[in-house]
């Protein structure tokens, strides 16, 4: 594997800091997560992450390289792309499903990207951003993880996945870290 993506919504701060706070010391692999907040800045989120995780965290920014032990946050109010040398670019496109950032597109262009070495995560949402992203890193052959909607926060965006299409991995935000370090070794 060479990558993680994450997308998350409503209740996704928390479930964003549990799976980070899990995570084994020695999981190396970029993450790259769109967290549904609009305008907003989250740079006290963010720096909060930074110290609580031992983790490089911070925006992406555009033309920047995908890095390795490192976390990397859409920023507010762009859609962020993952471009074929595995760098960012950012947009100010329209809105999809209400959002920009958009999970579908971060998973959509990072499949493009990273084909089968590939592993999507979506979480807590309160609408079905992301499922049709999700779904099409599973066709380029990525590993799909959908937080389990009975114990989710909001459950409309992994159940929206899982009517879609069937993830590889259903699972509470407990046992996600785990499985991550089983899969990107």
């Amino acid at each position: 594997m060479k990558a993680v993506v994450v997308g998350t919504s409503y209740g996704g701060m928390e479930a964003i800091r549990n799976l980070l706070m899990n995570l084994p010391g020695d999981f190396d692999l970029p993450i790259i997560i769109v967290l549904h907040i609009g305008s907003n800045t989250i740079n006290s989120y963010i720096s909060q992450l930074h110290h609580k995780t031992n983790r490089k965290v911070k925006e992406a920014r555009e033309k920047e390289p995908i890095r390795r032990n490192t976390v990397y946050f859409a920023p507010p109010n762009y859609h962020l792309q993952i471009e074929s040398d595995f760098t960012f670019s950012l947009s100010t496109d329209p809105k999809i499903n209400y959002s920009r950032p958009s999970i579908d597109v971060l998973f959509e262009t990072a499949a493009w990207a990273f084909k089968d070495k590939l592993i999507g995560v979506l979480l807590t949402g309160s609408n079905n951003d992301g499922a049709a992203g999700l779904q099409t890193i599973k066709k380029f052959g990525g590993i799909t993880i959908v937080e389990n909607p009975e114990t989710a926060f909001a459950k409309t965006m992994p159940s929206s996945a899982i009517e879609l299409f069937e993830p590889d991995f259903v699972l509470d935000i407990k046992n996600m870290a785990e499985k991550m370090a089983e899969l990107g070794k």
